[in-house]
């Protein structure tokens, strides 16, 4: 990777980056992401993430929240799938767009 290359988590916490990401699984399977928002919580940061490309199991309305943790000294970005978790997370996204003064459906 050259220095100009960020990586995937670098593009998600810039504030003026709003392109998709672009994630690989452990197959090295690419999946393209729109970018909905990054959801600082309880000292980690949650980053909620529609997919474009059509993953088994996710409905076109559906996005997914993943949490960046540290795996082998690499900041990775890795699907949450504890309900409660990602239930704070979208309470709190919901927060920040009534905050914003966007009417929210929940």
């Amino acid at each position: 990777m050259n220095k100009e290359e960020k990586s995937q988590i670098e593009l998600l916490l810039d504030e003026n980056n709003t392109d998709n990401l672009k994630l690989y699984d452990e197959n090295n399977k690419e999946t393209e992401f729109e970018q909905v928002a990054v959801i600082p919580l309880n000292e980690k940061i949650y980053a909620i993430l529609k997919p474009v490309t059509k993953i088994v199991g996710v409905n076109d309305d559906e996005a997914l929240v993943f949490v960046i943790e540290e795996i082998d000294d690499e900041d990775c970005l890795v699907i949450v799938d504890d309900a409660k978790i990602v239930d704070e997370v979208f309470k709190e996204y919901y927060e920040l767009l009534k905050a914003e003064g966007i009417n929210v459906e929940e």
